[in-house]
């Protein structure tokens, strides 16, 4: 079944973990998970399906996109996952929350604590970071429905992405397997290609919020309005392009360093559909948020995942790449 029309016969409307679950499952059962790898030939059709699933429901798209980010992962590292299952990929290193790991036969055994580990209550597996005696990072897959692992109510208290539950959960002599080597998770290009998936689930989102201000001006010509609606046609045009040219770029060079494509990328599309929530606001009022149940899920939903990018430090980090370019580097 085609993904789109799989997404209309669905009301977005999701109450809880246990709905966005479900709803995973059915869609990997579907095949509707088995999305094009980045630069495979297709990488924009990848984040094609990934702004859909946004622009329906972001709390969905955050495990979609976990789930279809490990399953690339893993196959990019030599990996071949469980048919049937449902993924998370759990990279956050915040210094409370690291998680230990040790070879333990021809297996590896975790132990430590894990944040943001969204959708955990819910899903069969999960990708995660993890480090090593000589502290390296290393990439390790675990089944969640065994002893050792315990899945906290802790560390979520989100409205905006409630859903997603992305709680806190606790290693305690868990069996995992190694993928790939020490440092591959950051070292492979695919790391940054993701990156570029992300913002468009952000886009994905910022195009439907702007989908109700055209279809109100396409209802009553109002000089504001119109005047707003141009505004966010021009921003969701700059996000799109850049989203475009960035999937034409990964697939003609998929093995290169696309850290700068990546930072510029999600720079532009979080600036734009900020600009689009703000413009569409104010042309529409107080109406679409207290009236449009999507809408509301939408515009609440949003800002939350747009803090997967870390503000004036992503652009800080993007300034620095750009100081050290040659002159000519923004020549057409």
């Amino acid at each position: 079944m085609d993904l789109q029309r799989y997404l209309a016969r669905r009301p977005p409307d999701y109450a809880d973990t246990v709905s966005l679950g479900l709803c995973l499952r059915a869609m990997v059962e579907a095949g509707l998970d088995r999305l094009p790898l980045p630069g495979s030939g297709s990488t924009l059709e990848r984040f094609q399906r990934l702004a859909d699933v946004g622009g329906h429901d972001l709390g969905l798209c955050k495990l979609y996109e976990g789930h279809t980010d490990a399953l690339a992962i893993i196959e990019q590292l030599g990996g071949a996952p469980t048919p049937g299952s449902t993924w998370g990929m759990w990279a956050a290193e915040p210094p409370q929350a690291r998680v230990q790991v040790r070879p333990a036969g021809h297996m590896v055994e975790l132990n430590g604590r894990k944040a943001w580990c969204s959708g955990a209550a819910v899903l069969s597996h999960a990708l995660l970071t993890a480090w090593d005696a000589d502290d390296q990072q290393q990439l390790v897959a675990v089944a969640l429905d065994q002893p050792g692992v315990t899945i906290t109510d802790q560390g979520w208290q989100a409205v905006g992405m409630g859903a997603t539950g992305s709680v806190e959960v606790l290693f305690d002599g868990a069996e995992a397997q190694a993928i790939g080597n020490p440092g591959d998770y950051l070292q492979r290009p695919g790391f940054w290609q993701g990156g570029i998936g992300i913002a468009a689930c952000w886009y994905g989102a910022g195009r439907q919020i702007a989908e109700r201000l055209r279809q109100a001006c396409a209802q009553r010509q109002e000089p504001h309005a119109l005047a707003h609606l141009g505004a966010v046609d021009s921003a969701l045009q700059a996000a799109a392009d850049v989203l475009r040219f960035s999937a034409l770029h990964i697939d003609a060079h998929p093995q290169a360093d696309t850290q700068l494509l990546a930072r510029r990328a999600r720079a532009v599309v979080e600036q734009s559909v900020e600009q689009v929530v703000r413009e569409v606001g104010r042309a529409l009022g107080a109406g679409p948020y207290c009236k449009d149940r999507h809408f509301a899920r939408l515009i609440a939903d949003l800002p939350v995942f747009l803090r997967q990018s870390h503000a004036e430090r992503d652009l800080a980090a993007l300034g620095h790449m750009v100081a050290a370019l040659p002159d000519g580097a923004w020549a057409l």
